[in-house]
């Protein structure tokens, strides 16, 4: 049985994204997702973290992880690569690895895994779900981000709201995702603040 999207995955994966997307465009027009610029005159940059046992390299290009066969709650999750002075970071290279609904990682092929590069703007995108947690861990995203010829910062963001979250010891609150809910999807906003000027 083959593994690739029908043309059918393709365009039901395209109308769930665009409509994700459109919500969350929604709610930062309204003001209900306020950014999360952290970065300014007396800024530190995000908070770096182990990449942990499951990176895999030469993720596929790709702004949305959702694929045929890919169960859990929808999550458009955007934001921006910036400097310590608020200046967005074109081309920024940015990677995402994640457990799927059952807390479990793909550690054979790339489900819920990759990378894409920043706007002009230095604005990503990506489309995505919940991650599950799993023993020890509260659910999270791990991410690699990379300006251009600059070192890699390795992190992982939060939800907000979960009670796993007191009792994982990785946890940070400055890595927490600001996130807006609306019918059965999400909308999520973090920016990354990187060791540039």
């Amino acid at each position: 049985m083959s593994s690739r999207p029908t043309r059918r995955d393709i365009i039901l994966s395209s109308a769930v994204a665009t409509t994700s997307l459109a919500f969350a465009e929604e709610l930062f027009a309204q003001g209900q997702l306020a950014p999360t610029p952290a970065c300014g005159a007396d800024s530190a940059p995000t908070l770096s973290q182990t990449e942990g046992p499951y990176f895999k390299t030469r993720s596929p290009e790709r702004q949305s992880l959702i694929e045929s066969g890919v169960a859990g709650r929808r999550l458009e999750l955007t934001g921006f690569v910036l400097t310590r002075s608020c200046k967005p970071v074109a081309k920024a290279l940015v990677d995402f690895w994640q457990a799927d609904a059952n807390g479990a990682y793909d550690n054979a092929g790339f489900r819920l895994r990759g990378h894409q590069f920043t706007d002009a703007d230095g604005r990503y995108r990506l489309s995505t779900i919940i991650p599950a947690r799993y023993p020890g861990r509260t659910p999270h995203i791990h991410v690699k981000v990379q300006a251009p010829s600059r070192p890699v910062l390795t992190t992982q963001l939060y939800f907000p709201g979960e009670s796993a979250n007191e009792n994982d010891r990785l946890f940070r609150s400055e890595l927490l995702i600001r996130m807006a809910q609306g019918g059965g999807a999400a909308a999520g906003q973090f920016d990354f603040v990187l060791d540039m000027a």
